[in-house]
């Protein structure tokens, strides 16, 4: 494989993937953030440049320290070819499998050679599937070949203001000083491993939040290293009121003005969450969203 650390070479890149979206998506958004000052250190793989088959987006050697944190140690894949990736995933060049890691993608027949990878390293393996769901206005934009990578940090992060008048609503951005109630009430979170994520999450990437009366988040969203949106959160006195949706309405359009890449996962999607994306210019895609969960087998949780 070869690292690509050239700019341009990245643009290149770049704009290749925007012609395999949605399937590309995962790794799109990963390149995107690399190319903005590459907050979680993370390097991009190919198997030849400039044509490829295989883009492999993995944290930099200093970043994967801890074996046991799967927050931090995550590769992200698209393949041309998913059903060759067995033997390009068997090298331990490539893949630590000595550590507790996740693998993403947006490819299901991506599983074959990453399950027949893992069971070469004596590596067990737990599959997950949720929905992926994108915006119109992002796919027309993005998908077109027409996103340039601008710059988010330059304008600064979302600035204007929601006001409720019977609720007293304020549109904001999450601080660091938030990370402890994002991490309270996240499923996959709740450690200290998930809470310096979060803490990094908020530190470097774009985040929007409803602040309540007494000036403290009561929904949040942000995005993680992906371009992957989430960790959507209400607190439950404020939950079927509209909230939620408000808040994404106003991150989706700043995302879009600053052309950042952006998309959804859900893990239980049900028709009222399909027909409230639908009415806002949301889709559910066919590929899906997929993650492998792997364990040495000394690292395997009891």
């Amino acid at each position: 494989m070869i690292l690509l650390n050239n700019s341009q070479k990245l643009l290149t890149l770049y704009k290749s993937l925007a012609r395999s979206i949605p399937e590309s998506l995962k790794v799109y958004g990963s390149v995107y953030h690399i190319s903005h000052g590459n907050p979680f250190n993370m390097e991009v793989l190919v198997d030849s440049c400039p044509e490829y088959q295989m883009v492999i987006i993995r944290p930099q050697k200093q970043e994967m320290t801890d074996d046991m944190d799967s927050y931090t140690n995550v590769y992200r894949i698209f393949s041309k070819e998913p059903q060759k990736s067995q033997e390009v995933l068997k090298n331990c060049e490539i893949i630590n499998w000595k550590q507790r890691l996740r693998i993403q993608g947006l490819q299901e027949s991506l599983d074959e050679g990453i399950r027949a990878a893992a069971l070469s390293k004596s590596v067990k393996v737990e599959y997950s599937r949720a929905g992926l769901f994108i915006m119109e206005d992002f796919l027309n934009l993005h998908a077109s070949n027409k996103s340039k990578l601008g710059s988010w940090a330059e304008t600064g992060q979302p600035a204007d203001e929601f006001e409720s008048e019977t609720l007293n609503l304020k549109y904001a951005q999450l601080d660091v000083s938030h990370s402890g109630l994002v991490n309270d009430n996240w499923n996959l979170g709740k450690n200290e491993r998930s809470l310096r994520y979060i803490n990094r999450c908020i530190a470097a990437l774009p985040t929007a939040c409803m602040l309540g009366p007494e000036g403290a988040p009561i929904s949040w969203l942000t995005m993680d290293p992906s371009s992957e949106a989430g960790m959507a959160y209400s607190m439950e006195k404020y939950r079927s009121r509209g909230i939620m949706v408000q808040l994404t309405l106003r991150f989706r359009k700043y995302l879009l003005q600053k052309n950042i890449p952006y998309y959804f996962s859900k893990l239980d999607v049900n028709e009222k969450y399909r027909r409230v994306m639908g009415q806002y210019g949301g889709f559910e895609v066919s590929c899906g969203w997929h993650q492998w969960t792997c364990y040495p087998q000394n690292l395997v949780p009891f």
